[in-house]
């Protein structure tokens, strides 16, 4: 089996953060990460290169395939905020829909910058997303 590729390391969360060379994006970055620590009560790390997390859980599929991921987390990538915070829970339609600007993938929240979106609705999703992973893999 492969080896995972995405998980916990020991490095700066504040370096990588720092590092973000798009001022706008840095900064959101940095009220992201404060955002997600206030709602986690988690401290940030960095999984893998580029993902910044709170909190971890194990998980363990059918085939056998198993690993450690944060519970929270996002990515202050080049063009916009990648959020892991999606579940795909009715609840979460409804928050989405009132959010702002945003793109979505399967469990991925696209964000071009935060001033396009109602920081309320997005610490609604964070804290629904949060419920549901403390359901489906209780610490």
């Amino acid at each position: 089996m492969a080896e995972i590729k995405t998980k916990a390391t020991p490095e700066s969360v504040d370096a990588f953060i720092e590092a973000v060379s798009d001022p706008v994006r840095r900064a959101d970055a940095k009220a992201v990460a404060a955002l997600m620590a206030q709602v986690s009560g988690e401290t940030p790390a960095m999984w893998g290169a580029t993902i910044i997390g709170f909190g971890s859980y194990h998980y363990r599929y059918d085939s056998g395939h198993e690993g450690e991921m944060c519970r929270l987390g996002f990515s202050p990538r080049k063009t916009e905020l990648v959020l892991y915070v999606l579940n795909g829970s009715p609840e979460q339609d409804a928050q989405l829909a009132r959010l702002g600007k945003h793109k979505t993938g399967k469990a991925c929240l696209y964000i071009k910058k935060l001033a396009d979106v109602d920081l309320a609705v997005l610490e609604e999703l964070m804290r629904d997303q949060l419920t549901s992973m403390d359901a489906r893999y209780p610490r």
